[in-house]
């Protein structure tokens, strides 16, 4: 899997987890306010993320991540 399809799949999971139009979502855009969601619900889209990709991704690899392509990133390590 490339860099861009595994972003493009984060972004359609993300969309349709938080009931938001794909298109309106963009690597360099922070998750939080892109989404509208806080910590609690971001770890929901970590969650179904880590099961989407099979993956399982430390707390510690995540701080400071906020925009969809530091996150892409991220599971493509653990990828």
């Amino acid at each position: 899997m490339t860099s861009d399809d595994l972003l493009a799949r984060l972004l359609d999971l993300a969309a349709r987890r938080f009931g938001r139009r794909r298109e309106e979502l963009h690597a360099d855009q922070d998750f939080f306010d892109a989404l509208g969601i806080d910590s609690y619900r971001a770890l929901e889209l970590l969650t179904e993320l880590e099961h989407a990709f099979g993956v399982e991704v430390p707390d510690w690899e995540l701080e400071g991540v906020r925009t969809f392509g530091a996150l892409a990133e991220v599971l493509r390590r653990r990828l």
